[in-house]
């Protein structure tokens, strides 16, 4: 969803981030990424059950193809269980890792 007067896209995945969906997930990313519209995409993580490599592969190729449209791609509101995904892998040193959605776009 973008955010009126902002130049911030929200995407909010749910459930399970896997091969199955991984695929359909990228997708909407690169959707986003390509529109003229956002220059952030923020993708919200607190509805995420679990993430698996192919989930992960996908997050990594949308962050390269947003820094080739000089876009940036931050990970926010990942619960415990997805951000020790992020932790082993030490991707939460690639990805920009936010805590909560900001309260301005949270309103």
């Amino acid at each position: 969803m973008a955010i009126p007067n902002s130049p911030m896209t929200v995407i909010c995945p749910f459930g399970i981030l896997n091969a199955e969906s991984a695929n359909w997930f990228e997708q909407q990313l690169v959707s986003a990424i390509n529109s003229d519209c956002p220059s952030e995409l923020l993708v919200d993580m607190s509805k995420v059950e679990s993430l698996d490599n192919a989930g992960l592969v996908s997050l990594m190729s949308v962050l390269n193809a947003a820094k080739s449209r000089s876009k940036r791609l931050s990970i926010c509101s990942a619960p415990p269980a997805i951000r020790i995904v992020f932790e082993m892998t030490q991707l939460d040193r690639v990805f920009t890792m936010i805590d909560q959605v900001p309260a301005a776009i949270a309103a």
